[in-house]
């Protein structure tokens, strides 16, 4: 495999850490000039990653490549590339549906559908795949793990969860911040919090046949602060708001 980046920002140089951090053989990659920093710093860190001249540099010197340009300017990027029959095209773009990247990409044959998290830097978290595809699977699935599925729907409501993570380090920075206001060093709260919630993350495998409801009801011990919280934001509505944000995401990635 030769791999390619169309699009060097914050997600491909995740990939191209997560890659370049196994053991064995190393592949080489070629990076896109745009967002000429991060492409800089790959090729100064990785020997074997190279700037290509422009976009269709890129796809002229590899058999895979990986979309990772902004959804706002993807039709205007890929329209202009020409694209061989075997070249293998993974889309990292989640708000533009597969059959429209196959379409934007022919005469490729091979198009498929990928979600990795920035974690994969640190070959963390699964990457969804759709449809399943045997390379995309042992390529990913190398790197934190592979969900692959059969169902482009599917894909859209699982795509809708990558929807949350900012507002997961939100909720943390404000617990971090009334913390702060109590007169607790940063530093502190920072650590407490951070080893708090890696342990809740935890958690769901110690009770794999339950939902996550149930988790909740264990921690919400009855007349304690757990409960008390957790009615508070239920009765204010905030669970409610938050279904209703993710479903007005969901609409965007399906293109409702």
């Amino acid at each position: 495999m030769k791999l390619g980046f169309v699009g060097t920002g914050a997600l491909s140089s995740a990939i191209v850490a997560g890659l370049k951090s196994l053991p064995g053989k190393t592949t080489p990659v070629v990076v896109s000039p745009r967002n000429e920093a991060i492409a800089a710093k790959l090729a100064a860190r990785y020997p074997d990653v190279r700037i290509a001249t422009d976009n269709q540099a890129v796809l002229d010197d590899c058999d895979t490549v990986m979309l990772a340009v902004r959804p706002q300017i993807a039709r205007e990027v890929l329209k202009e590339l020409r694209f061989r029959p075997d070249h293998h095209v993974v889309s990292l773009i989640a708000t533009v549906s597969r059959e429209e990247i196959a379409a934007l990409v022919a005469p490729a044959a091979q198009v498929t559908k990928a979600l990795p998290m920035p974690m994969i830097a640190r070959l963390q978290g699964a990457t969804i795949i759709c449809p399943p595809d045997p390379m995309a699977a042992a390529f990913f699935g190398r790197l934190g793990g592979v969900i692959e599925v059969e169902d482009q729907s599917e894909f859209d409501a699982l795509s809708v969860v990558t929807a949350t993570y900012a507002s997961y380090f939100k909720y943390l920075d404000t617990i971090h911040a009334w913390v702060r206001s109590q007169g607790v060093s940063g530093g502190r709260a920072r650590d407490y919090i951070t080893s708090i919630f890696k342990a809740l993350a935890n958690a769901p495998d110690t009770a794999p046949d339950e939902d996550f409801m149930h988790l909740a009801q264990d921690y919400a011990t009855r007349g304690g602060i757990n409960e008390q919280v957790l009615r508070e934001l239920t009765e204010r509505g905030t669970f409610d708001a938050f279904a209703d944000s993710l479903e007005r995401v969901h609409r965007r990635i399906a293109g409702k």
